[in-house]
């Protein structure tokens, strides 16, 4: 349903690799999130999340260091620095949150960008722009999960662990949001070449007309 296990970890090996030779900052960044696999990138996004104690979606320096340390990336304070102020356009010594992560963000084209909307509209069955475990309902089918078959999960567990596969794994919630799956399927394109493969593996997995 999500990516592949087969994706990820080839796409992670590649992200290893690559850590080796590259210095561009965001580049070393964004390979640091996606050698964790997919969730990556949106485990971050989840770690900062936590940490904007005033919503206003903007984090300073000490909080964008502390959310890189909570999340285990390997990084020199310097680089830390130099990434910040990258991010930091303005100079108001503030970094945008929701621009840090579209940076961050693999590059997608729009035709893959539309299948993913196109995915989370289906299932956000209420229209309120998060889904939860009432949106899935009536949506995809707990009773063809082997452990409910078996009789070891409920069909309640079954959603949750669903929707956990979006979630970060620091702060699982039920909920996942537009954003947050976006950033979940930015990490499956990153490691699937062409546009018509990643098309057809989402129509597949999502039954999309």
């Amino acid at each position: 349903m999500a990516g592949t296990s087969r994706h990820d970890r080839e796409m992670a090996m590649n992200a290893k690799q690559k850590l080796s030779t590259c210095a561009d900052p965001v580049e070393r960044l964004r390979l640091q999130c996606l050698a964790r696999g997919s969730s990556g990138i949106k485990g971050l996004g989840r770690t900062f999340k936590i940490m904007d104690d005033d919503n206003n979606r903007t984090l300073d320096m000490k909080e964008f260091m502390k959310g890189l340390n909570d999340y285990g990336v390997l990084i020199e304070k310097e680089e830390a620095m130099k990434l910040f102020q990258h991010f930091d356009r303005d100079g108001s010594g503030f970094i945008d949150f929701d621009e840090f992560l579209l940076t961050l963000r693999p590059p997608m084209s729009n035709a893959r960008k539309e299948v993913i909307m196109q995915a989370f509209r289906k299932l956000d069955k209420t229209g309120d722009g998060v889904i939860t475990i009432d949106d899935l309902k009536g949506v995809y089918n707990a009773k063809c999960h082997p452990k409910y078959q078996n009789g070891e999960w409920t069909e309640e567990q079954v959603f949750r662990k669903f929707l956990d596969s979006f979630d970060s794994p620091y702060d699982k919630d039920g909920q996942v949001t537009l954003e947050e799956f976006m950033n979940y399927y930015a990490g499956v394109s990153a490691s699937i070449d062409t546009d018509v493969y990643f098309i057809v593996m989402m129509r597949n997995a999502w039954k999309l007309n």
